[in-house]
């Protein structure tokens, strides 16, 4: 069964990746194949979030520039 994964991107960093920096480079299409059933084939993963703001710290948007063009690669 083709199978496509959609993410909401601040639920993912705020429950998971918040405290576990290790986490942030996640292949999120690795782990729903691992989780799904053999019978499932990940054929996509559509990652939503909005922009962060850089009022409090100046550097976030480019961090998370720079985190969502590397999911693109995945």
């Amino acid at each position: 069964m083709r199978t496509i994964i959609y993410i909401d991107g601040f639920n993912l960093y705020f429950r998971l990746l918040e405290k576990r920096p290790a986490f942030k480079w996640l292949n999120v299409k690795v782990l729903a194949g691992k989780l799904l059933k053999l019978a499932n084939k990940v054929v996509g993963v559509r990652y939503y979030t909005a922009h962060v703001s850089g009022r409090i710290d100046p550097t976030a948007p480019g961090r998370q520039q720079i985190y969502l063009d590397a999911l693109k690669t995945v």
